[in-house]
């Protein structure tokens, strides 16, 4: 066993407790616990400070695509530092990451994108469509047009205004949020909220949610609607298949922007560069980050059609930006990742071959009896947790039954994502055969575990 921290973990532990707030975590449940500390990664694994070596099923946070531990962007990131580790891009100025990154992502856009807009984040990425289509319907002469629709239990990010279109009750209820102009509509989660509904149907009476909206707020105060391709954080809601052909239908027969939050769904996670492309929709602006760098450095952006930048380009100045937009070394990373993502042909990999592979092997844990329904699209999947087949009644105990079966996978190997009382996937795109089967095989092993404690304190049926 070799370990490649420092210290101990217990030292680690107690100076994480004592100065370190953690993201969208219980600081006082977390420090008497004692925070995991993961001191490498490799490939499609990390390690922890006691030497556990840990199937990433999560990449990171949805983000690292081409795997831990790429030496071509550290390079990358040593080159840009020696030669300028930052200059700004206000004040007519650019330099050569800058360009070169917002002319690489020109080219494997959809067609009709050949703008971007620099963010740190996907945070910022999301606060920056706000603006930007509010400023898009004033400059045509419509400063009415500013409310945006978005999806109740969507995640865009946590910014004021990314957690104002982001649909969560708990992100909600603390900031005194969401900021006024902003509309939730009903989820696609046919599965949770279906009722006797079939999939087609349900697909439908969702999306036609948005149009009901849109003729209660008034077509001409609607700027866009915003939604994921995939909900991610929310669950992986995958939406039935006449889900989008319909979002399609409304956003093109009204006068509204329709903008696909790409910052999960980007760069190969569903087998196509972006999610838009994978449903066949036509967006107007795409938030995008994680994929962008593989989580490498902290980026983002937003794909800005033709349709829009001509518009912006009429307003004069822009008046919004970030410190770090298109940091030169942030964008050397991105230009190192997009490369990797070519050359190793990762896109088609996740479409053609990893994708189908994962999939077929991860469709066979519905046989078991702790599984409601099983999904997956690409590379990014879900497992409902049920008391009992087939009704789609949930366990009681706001995710407790999660926790626990969360709790179990990473003690066996495997980061496997909690929302609620749905596991969730989204390994990086470079995962081998043998590292699939050990995947499905590890989640098979935690739902037996997770099954025996529900039986033992009389939790299922």
């Amino acid at each position: 066993m070799t370990l490649h921290n420092k210290y101990p973990t217990a030292h680690y532990r107690a100076l994480d407790a004592a100065h370190h707030i953690h993201p969208f975590s219980d600081t006082r449940s977390l420090n008497a616990q004692g925070a995991r500390v993961i001191v490498r990664g490799e490939g499609s694994f990390i390690y922890d400070s006691d030497g556990n070596k840990i199937l990433d099923g999560m990449a990171g946070l949805w983000c690292c695509n081409i795997g831990h531990g790429r030496h071509e962007i550290a390079e990358a990131v040593n080159k840009q530092m020696l030669e300028l580790e930052y200059y700004n891009t206000f004040f007519k100025t650019t330099h050569p990451p800058a360009v070169e990154l917002a002319a690489a992502l020109a080219e494997v856009s959809p067609e009709g994108f050949n703008r971007v807009f620099f963010t740190g984040s996907g945070s910022e990425a999301n606060d920056t469509i706000l603006r930007m289509a509010r400023t898009y319907w004033a400059t045509l002469g419509k400063p009415d047009k500013k409310v945006i629709i978005a999806r109740k239990n969507a995640y865009h990010g946590s910014t004021v205004a990314g957690a104002s279109l982001g649909g969560m009750k708990p992100m909600h209820e603390q900031g005194g949020l969401p900021i006024p102009g902003v509309h939730h509509i009903a989820q696609p989660y046919w599965f949770g909220e279906g009722g006797d509904m079939s999939p087609a149907d349900f697909g439908l009476w969702a999306a036609r949610e948005l149009e009901k909206a849109i003729d209660e707020i008034g077509e001409d105060k609607v700027a866009a609607f915003i939604a994921e391709p995939i909900q991610g954080a929310g669950g992986v809601i995958i939406p039935p298949e006449t889900y989008w052909p319909e979002i399609s239908r409304i956003c093109k027969s009204r006068e509204i922007l329709l903008i696909t939050d790409e910052v999960i769904c980007g760069f190969g996670r569903l087998g196509s560069w972006f999610g838009c492309q994978h449903f066949g929709v036509e967006p107007d602006l795409m938030p995008i980050a994680k994929g962008l760098s593989s989580g490498y450095l902290p980026i983002g952006g937003v794909l800005v059609s033709d349709k829009v930048a001509h518009v912006i380009e009429e307003t004069g100045d822009f008046n919004h930006g970030f410190t770090y937009s298109a940091h030169p070394v942030c964008a050397a990373a991105a230009l190192a990742n997009l490369k990797i993502i070519k050359e190793e042909k990762l896109v088609e990999r996740v479409r053609d071959d990893i994708g189908p592979y994962l999939k077929a092997r991860w469709m066979q844990l519905a046989d078991h009896p702790l599984i409601g329904e099983v999904r997956m699209t690409g590379l990014v999947g879900a497992l409902e947790l049920v008391p009992a087949k087939p009704s789609h009644r949930r366990f009681e105990g706001d995710g407790k039954v999660g926790m626990m079966c969360r709790d179990h996978s990473f003690k066996n190997g495997l980061v496997m994502r909690a929302v609620g009382d749905t596991m969730i996937i989204s390994p990086p795109l470079v995962l081998s055969h043998e590292e699939a089967d050990l995947l499905v095989a590890t989640a098979a092993k935690t739902l037996d575990m997770t099954l025996a404690d529900l039986k033992a304190e009389g939790l299922m049926g």
